[in-house]
């Protein structure tokens, strides 16, 4: 890894050298625009408004709205007057508690390696840092910006978290949620058990970035000519606004008698009275069952005789006519 930035760690009277690398990195698969006619390479050129000349990147500035409304252009050497930019230190504000940095304002992590011949510095605050279980505050300049950040220990390797700023967090303003609905004991009882039937410890090598996998064998695919992904059928089922409900639902039924499945499987007995009543009503089923044969065979053997009646009565008349 290379480094990005390199000065010192401080706080109080105490000075750790340390070098800044960057903790993450893409594995986006890279590629270009094109023409989706003929593939021809789409390229950007920055040029001035209204002709066709194109500006150096060295004579781009920037231009800002003052609060007058006047138009102000800073250069890049008016950035770098700016004091931010002239000191090189990791300061150190104050120690809190982890569970009091919420992690909505976590943004990105950056490694420290001890930069000092000496690491004794280094490895003393880390192993202070992981035993009190709290977040270094700190401010330090990167990149032409103030930024605001944690310092903890991950892998044994002191972690700077860049924070995003208080005014950088949307407030979640919903309309939708101005009038919640009345949630019964009964249906908290049961989404709590769905959660404890699913409850598990984090490990994130049990995921994959499943779009990466697809894009892979997509672009595999259009090389040799074939298809990637085969169209499946839709089903005919119409789909329903509360199905994400319903299904839902579903779950914490499933779960609630799953659990109670398990509760009955456990408390079952062996009652000798419980198991002689069914047996008087089975007796009384069968007796019934008995002599219903007997009256459906005196009635059909009646509506025989009856119809044999009426062909003879019948027969005659055919004959005259």
């Amino acid at each position: 890894m290379r480094s990005i930035w390199k000065g010192d760690l401080s706080f109080g009277l105490v000075n750790v050298p340390v070098k800044v690398y960057s903790a993450t990195e893409s594995h986006d698969r890279t590629s270009h625009q094109v023409d989706s006619k003929d593939g021809t390479r789409i390229r950007y050129r920055k040029v001035r408004e209204g002709t066709d000349t194109e500006v150096e990147f060295s004579d781009i500035a920037n231009a800002y709205e003052a609060d007058s409304g006047e138009t102000v252009i800073l250069t890049k050497s008016d950035l770098a007057e700016l004091p931010v930019q002239r000191s090189p230190e990791i300061s150190i504000t104050g120690f809190v508690p982890e569970e009091q940095v919420d992690p909505i304002y976590f943004d990105k992590p950056y490694y420290l390696e001890p930069a000092s011949k000496s690491t004794k510095a280094y490895v003393l605050l880390r192993q202070a840092l992981a035993e009190t279980e709290r977040l270094a505050i700190a401010t330090f300049t990167l990149r032409n910006r103030t930024r605001l950040a944690a310092l903890r220990v991950v892998d044994n390797v002191m972690t700077l978290q860049t924070l995003l700023w208080p005014d950088e967090v949307r407030k979640p303003e919903f309309a939708s949620l101005d009038d919640e609905p009345e949630i019964r004991p009964q249906e908290l009882s049961m989404a709590q058990s769905l959660i404890d039937s699913m409850a598990t410890d984090f490990d994130p090598d049990e995921y994959e970035d499943t779009y990466q996998l697809e894009l892979s064998k997509l672009i595999e695919a259009k090389a040799q000519g074939s298809e990637a992904f085969p169209t499946a059928e839709e089903s005919d089922d119409a789909s329903d606004d509360d199905s994400e409900v319903a299904d839902l639902l579903a779950a914490l039924r499933a779960s609630v008698k799953s659990r109670g499945d398990s509760t009955d499987s456990d408390s079952s007995g062996g009652g000798s009275t419980t198991k002689k009543a069914p047996a008087k009503k089975a007796a009384a089923k069968k007796t019934t069952a008995k002599k219903a044969p007997a009256k459906t065979a005196a009635k059909s053997t009646a509506k025989k005789t009856a119809a044999k009646k009426t062909t003879a009565k019948k027969a005659p008349a055919k004959k005259a006519g």
